[in-house]
């Protein structure tokens, strides 16, 4: 398996790229992903590859369900699906207005590479319905039993957040120990995520991405339906 060559990510600056430049081929991304490092950068550009610090972080025990979100979840005109529409679902991502952005980082080439990642069965998509409307979903790659979460939507009140808890209590069932959300947002915090070092971040991640999953977090069926 390739590995990442370029910087060592627990010397990379704290709020600044580690590496500038490359390519967003398969064997390039697994590489980064397995080290701890992602891709973020603008359309106009090079690519840059990211190992912040701290980590934004979220342990499945610690997920953050209000009283209220918990009545959301209870309606039955939720349904969520895995893995239906991976490239609708980062495209309807790409689309949404973010506070201080000007634009969208998720660019086609971004498109092109993620959707060969979800092909070859490393990045997948959580879609959430309200009757045949598709409201909101996430998308990340998964690399042994950490999540790396990328980007999520919404077009209704709490949709992004009902895909998320049920994306949730899906990892846990088959053993993933880690969300990482990569950076710090209002909405991840809502949820319980919060900031680590990144060397527990990393430490973490070179025990457990080699551990496959104790089972199949992408199947479908009513379950992931509101109840």
């Amino acid at each position: 398996m390739t590995e990442w060559t370029r910087g060592d990510p627990a010397k990379a600056p704290a709020r600044s790229p580690l590496a500038t430049g490359g390519t967003l081929d398969l064997p390039t991304l697994l590489a980064a992903y397995r080290a701890g490092i992602f891709p973020w950068y603008n359309e106009d550009e090079p690519i840059q590859w990211w190992c912040p610090d701290p980590r934004f972080v979220l342990l499945p025990s610690e997920l953050r369900v209000t009283a209220s979100l918990r009545k959301t979840l209870r309606h039955p005109g939720w349904r969520v699906t895995f893995d239906q529409d991976f490239e609708g679902v980062m495209r309807a991502c790409a689309k949404v207005p973010r506070p201080g952005q000007d634009g969208t980082w998720i660019t086609e080439e971004m498109v092109a590479a993620y959707v060969a990642l979800h092909r070859a069965g490393f990045a997948h998509s959580v879609e959430v319905h309200w009757g045949d409307e598709r409201i909101g979903g996430l998308y990340g790659v998964a690399i042994g039993r950490i999540f790396h979460g990328e980007s999520m939507f919404h077009r209704r009140s709490d949709a992004s957040k009902v895909g998320f808890v049920r994306l949730v209590e899906r990892l846990v069932a088959t053993g993933f120990v880690l969300i990482d959300c990569q950076v710090p947002t209002e909405h991840l915090g809502s949820l319980g995520a919060a900031p680590v070092r990144r060397k527990d971040f990393l430490d973490c991640l070179r025990t457990q991405r080699d551990l496959p999953p104790t089972g199949d977090p992408w199947f479908n069926d009513a379950a992931a339906s509101g109840t």
